[in-house]
């Protein structure tokens, strides 16, 4: 989320897409990975009357699902200490060094079993994300008194598009929108357009109002992104079938 990593905007970007046209193809780990079929195929054709070839076969293929499956578990099993870690901070309002520590070291857990390989061709990127963790000081409003702060913040991505829009709750109401350029596969550069005080009146963003994010987790529950400035944003999926008003 360089998004929200600038001390400018209102709210936190985390986002979705490749430099002129975004393909939205789902892209998993699963597709990364060359099965040998033609391997086990020419075994069986040698081997037809050999029993014990055909239950190595057997052994081989049955490997792949077991191998998906604890993939899968191990994943699972991350996220929620994640989540676990995460959810007496305040969204990170109320973390010391030492929890900031913690959670960045089991982000990186969860990054390295990231499923999405190209997050910014895929469709799961789409839709209303709530902010439930950063350590971008600017967004947490951790100058203010608690009760001045934001309550919630969330962030839409329309990778067709190439837009985002930050939007903070009570008791301000802010907005920010901004128009996305893919950089890699996994990283976009972000240049807010319109602030909107209160959500109504609009103000034009200044050019120094931008950034750069990087989408190093997404499945379809949870999104991870580091920015520019080295902040750490961590989302969870609310709605995804929201999409930024023209």
């Amino acid at each position: 989320m360089a998004l929200s990593s600038l001390s400018q905007p209102p709210l936190p970007l985390t986002t979705h897409s490749s430099a002129s046209s975004l393909p939205k193809l789902l892209h998993s780990a699963a597709s990364n990975f060359s099965f040998p079929a033609t391997l086990y195929v020419d075994g069986l054709s040698t081997t037809t009357n050999s029993p014990s070839d055909y239950s190595k076969w057997r052994t081989h293929v049955s490997f792949f699902p077991a191998f998906f499956n604890n993939k899968t578990k191990n994943m699972e099993s991350i996220k929620q200490e994640l989540l676990e870690a995460i959810a007496p901070l305040d969204r990170g309002a109320e973390a010391t060094p030492d929890d900031q520590q913690r959670v960045d070291q089991i982000s990186r857990k969860l990054e390295a079993v990231n499923p999405t390989k190209e997050p910014l061709k895929s469709s799961l990127l789409n839709g209303k994300w709530e902010l439930i963790y950063t350590t971008s000081k600017s967004i947490l409003q951790v100058q203010r008194p608690k009760l001045l702060r934001t309550r919630t913040n969330y962030q839409a991505i329309n990778a067709d598009r190439l837009r985002a829009q930050n939007m903070e709750s009570w008791p301000f109401f802010n907005q920010v929108t901004a128009d996305l350029t893919p950089l890699n596969p996994r990283k976009v550069a972000v240049q807010f357009d319109y602030f909107k005080i209160g959500g109504l009146i609009p103000v034009k963003a200044p050019g120094r109002a931008r950034g750069e994010l990087e989408i190093t987790y997404l499945d379809e529950e949870l999104r991870v992104s580091r920015g520019d400035l080295g902040n750490l944003f961590i989302l969870k999926m609310v709605d995804p079938s929201y999409r930024i008003p023209s």
